[in-house]
């Protein structure tokens, strides 16, 4: 089963400028997927999809394969993701390359670790996808909140939410982090769906889940990253 991880960096990033080859603790957003990615062994393949030219030369300095730039219509911020991965699976198809199962490698996700990828690989079995999801705080959950209706009176959020009236009896939500989407290529293709219709959940702590958009959220995965690396240096 040939394996091929997909590490998506645009350019152009209006929150962030340059994020995605600015140094976070030393290494770029790219460096730290690609490293995560290479040092799984679960990988046959992994490949940096960009439009920017400065991206793709960081990533070829790093060893990261460039096969290709992204046209700049999947560029924008409104390009769906699952754009840009089909792009990546026929630009490979037609050099020959027949991926089984894509990996999506967001570089925002810096908290990504090889046993992640471990992990999600080997849930995949025959599956049709595999999705990090985190636990969503009981109180957030549908069950349990409220909407203002048309005519401006609350009710359920949920048509069943009238008969929890305790937050801990609520059927737990999770929410979609984006450190992992493991996707038979054929499901993408076909089914234009990183999910199809069996995905299983890989499921984290709020601790190993971060997604980069803001400063603050730079600054909360410096945080984090040196102490998670701490342990690591001392020893």
């Amino acid at each position: 089963m040939k394996i091929l991880g997909l590490i998506p960096a645009r350019g152009g990033s209006k929150g962030l400028p340059g994020k995605n080859i600015r140094p976070l603790l030393g290494r770029s957003l790219i460096e730290r997927a690609f490293e995560s990615a290479r040092a799984s062994g679960a990988l046959d393949r992994i490949v940096l999809s960009t439009d920017d030219p400065m991206i793709a030369a960081e990533g070829r300095r790093i060893g990261l394969e460039v096969p290709f730039l992204r046209p700049a219509e999947l560029a924008s911020d409104t390009s769906p993701m699952m754009d840009v991965a089909i792009h990546a699976l026929t630009a490979l198809a037609s050099e020959g390359y027949m991926a089984d199962v894509l990996v999506l490698l967001q570089p925002t996700s810096p908290l990504r670790t090889p046993e992640h990828i471990r992990r999600g690989v080997q849930l995949l079995d025959g599956y049709d996808a595999v999705c990090t999801v985190v636990p969503v705080p009981k109180d957030l959950c549908p069950h349990y909140l409220m909407k203002i209706g048309d005519d401006g009176f609350l009710t359920f959020f949920m048509p069943d939410g009238p008969r929890y009236t305790r937050r801990q009896d609520v059927p737990q939500a999770y929410r979609r982090d984006g450190t992992l989407f493991i996707t038979r290529a054929s499901v993408i293709l076909e089914q234009r769906s990183f999910y199809g219709a069996r995905c299983v959940p890989l499921l984290l702590s709020p601790d190993e889940s971060l997604n980069i958009d803001t400063p603050e959220d730079w600054a909360e995965a410096e945080r984090r990253l040196a102490r998670r690396d701490e342990p690591a240096a001392q020893s």
